[in-house]
């Protein structure tokens, strides 16, 4: 049985019109925001929308405002016909796939400036200005779907919780899930980034995923936290890898803890692997 074909809308007018459509059906309307170079992860968050939405739409737009100058936008994986494909066997109903000229026309002004979880000193101490683009791309995929809920990877967990704070701040109705990071038989959690890894890179690469979960493990059960994470941190560089941060923050405004008392526990690391930058969380308890 063939996948049924999927709706690409180039233009915001086109992907509008359809939402409004469906929603005239008195049938309800999921977006999932990417930048293509698909992979499991997203589609599970497309069958995650199913118990939420009668339509999904998944956006494809590598957004430039979100690249810092080191960064190499262009080099960002484009792999829109392979995309469509596994959209169209995961049975989304639409892509919304614009220009950049589409999304920023000519005149375009407009800045979001998040701060709360935007600066937690997490990937912001790293990436400066990445959650300002974010934001603003966001906020405007969410004015422009006029979806009724929208869903996210929570492997970007500290990206998540800006974007609640974001839509909280603007009074967008859209509702917004968090979805389990969809993880490799080892535990690595998935990412469009994986594929860049050596063999032996990749192979070392899981250690992230393993030291979270059994850090995690010792802190619910009693260890204290600013030891648990003193000793992760050595062990991931110990394994090769270049530490960013391995932080115990609060799971919603992800302000520094030092023991379970203060608050539901979420661990966050961030490492390189040669050139590649990997990062990862685990909820405690």
């Amino acid at each position: 049985m063939s996948a049924k074909p999927i709706i690409v809308f180039k233009k915001i007018s086109d992907m509008r019109r359809a939402v409004a459509q469906w929603r005239a059906a008195g049938e309800s309307v999921a977006l999932i925001p990417t930048m293509g170079a698909l992979h499991a992860g997203h589609v599970s968050l497309v069958e995650a929308s199913r118990a939420h939405a009668r339509r999904a739409v998944v956006s494809i737009f590598v957004n430039p405002t979100q690249f810092a100058p080191n960064e190499d936008f262009s080099a960002y994986p484009r792999t829109f016909e392979a995309d469509l494909a596994k959209l169209a066997d995961a049975g989304c109903d639409g892509c919304f796939a614009p220009a950049p000229a589409e999304m920023y026309p000519h005149g375009f002004s407009t800045k979001v400036i998040p701060r709360g979880p935007a600066l937690a000193g997490l990937e912001d101490r790293f990436r400066p200005d990445h959650f300002a683009g974010v934001a603003q791309v966001v906020a405007k995929l969410l004015n422009q779907a006029q979806a009724d809920c929208t869903f996210f990877g929570e492997k970007d967990f500290q990206q998540l919780a800006v974007i609640r704070r974001m839509a909280a701040d603007l009074d967008i109705p859209t509702r917004i899930f968090g979805v389990a990071t969809l993880r490799e038989a080892d535990g690595l959690a998935m990412s469009s980034r994986n594929v860049y890894l050596s063999a032996e890179e990749r192979a070392q690469a899981a250690t992230l995923s393993r030291v979270l979960r059994e850090s995690a493990e010792k802190i619910a059960a009693g260890a204290a936290v600013g030891d648990v994470t003193a000793r992760a941190g050595r062990e991931i560089e110990a394994a090769g890898f270049v530490l960013d941060y391995f932080e115990a923050r609060h799971a919603e405004s992800l302000a520094p803890v030092a023991s379970r008392a203060e608050g539901p526990i979420r661990l966050l690391v961030a490492a390189r692997l040669g050139r590649i930058r990997l990062i990862d969380n685990w909820a405690v308890g």
